[in-house]
């Protein structure tokens, strides 16, 4: 494996464990709760945007492999 695909790989990771805890954040607990609802909605659109850069860096990896 090359150098900058370990590093994609290692990004990926990074970002998983990222996303995981902001998905439980945005869940609602009484911290999440009482943002401002604009707060709460660029809260939603970043988890939706780092779910998308995953799914591209997934994709990446897997061309590593072909």
């Amino acid at each position: 494996m090359k150098d900058f695909q370990q590093r994609v790989i290692d990004e990926k990771t990074e970002l998983d464990a990222k996303l995981k805890r902001l998905v439980e954040f945005v869940k609602g607990g009484p911290v999440f709760d009482s943002l401002h609802p604009s707060e709460q909605d660029r809260l939603h659109r970043q988890s939706r945007i780092m779910t998308l850069y995953s799914e591209v860096l997934r994709e990446r990896i897997e061309a590593f492999k072909s």
